[in-house]
């Protein structure tokens, strides 16, 4: 699996990708489509993703946790994903969470139970790296320990949910 660190990418495959990819100044079809965002967020990578995911088989989630999201608006059916990407609505996309990413378990099956909700069936459709960074209470704790101590002056604005300090860990 080809990863680009705390960044999401679409891999290409069949035909119906192929002539996606495929544009007047390329002569062979992409075998790897990268959305990146070269800012802290906010971008609007998780838009695009869900903009082309249908295009793609795989879509993987190569970095980062739960601090932010992004919600999508399928059929007047309101989702928003933390971790999961947003290919997971499209029935033929496997989805990956890949070494890079900081697995927040309870949000994990909050997002989960409302794709049950919704009766979006994700069976045999999610695939979590061996690698990935489990994220625990304790995390969550020293961020917000850690930017009390810093106080308002110093502090760097985290989200408190530990995604710094899992890394750290």
């Amino acid at each position: 699996m080809i990863c680009v660190p705390a960044l999401r990418w679409t891999a290409l495959a069949g035909s119906r990708a192929a002539r996606f990819a495929t544009g007047p100044s390329r002569s062979f079809p992409a075998q790897v489509t990268s959305i990146m965002g070269g800012n802290w967020g906010d971008e609007g990578k998780g838009k695009l993703v869900d903009m082309i995911a249908g295009e793609f088989d795989i879509t993987a989630r190569c970095g980062g946790g739960s601090n932010a999201g992004h919600t999508v608006v399928v059929q007047g059916t309101k989702y928003a994903f933390h971790l999961m990407p947003s290919g997971i609505l499209n029935p033929n996309n496997i989805c990956f969470l890949g070494n890079g990413v900081v697995l927040h378990v309870p949000t994990l099956f909050k997002e989960l139970q409302s794709l049950d909700v919704a009766k979006i069936n994700y069976q045999d459709r999610i695939k979590i790296s061996d690698r990935a960074h489990l994220l625990f209470d304790v995390h969550q704790l020293v961020d917000g320990i850690s930017e009390e101590a810093l106080g308002p002056e110093k502090s760097i604005g985290t989200t408190r949910r530990g995604i710094g300090p899992c890394y750290a860990s």
